[in-house]
């Protein structure tokens, strides 16, 4: 796609976008959904827009620079070895107490009739 297509399109989508936030304003839930899809197309095209842009403006330039010899990468010194950090020890969890339960009430024994 080229750029000029690309910024067309994105002239399209903001206008679509911005007539269905208008919308959305006023209570219309279905603008709202509408609006949401078209942030999700804008942040496409956007991308898109930024890669042509780049392309272009480096292209326009005209002589391309060299390509830079690459270095070697530095050797690194072994690293020192880390000493693990020590255990924490994990409190076993304590199961919650036992409610204890009152004593039963002694039932009286029926009282006897004297003779």
């Amino acid at each position: 796609m080229a750029l000029n297509d690309t910024v067309k399109k994105l002239h399209t989508l903001l206008a679509e976008v911005g007539a269905d936030l208008t919308k959305s304003e006023g209570g219309n839930s279905a603008a709202a959904q509408r609006a949401r899809t078209g942030t999700i197309k804008l942040e496409k095209l956007g991308k898109l827009f930024r890669k042509e842009s780049v392309k272009a403006s480096k292209g326009s330039k005209g002589k391309k620079k060299p390509a830079a010899k690459k270095k070697a990468p530095a050797k690194k010194k072994p690293a020192a070895k880390k000493k693990a950090a020590p255990k924490r020890k994990v409190a076993a969890k304590k199961k919650p107490a036992a409610k204890k339960k009152a004593p039963a009430k002694k039932k009286a024994a029926p009282k006897r009739k004297k003779r």
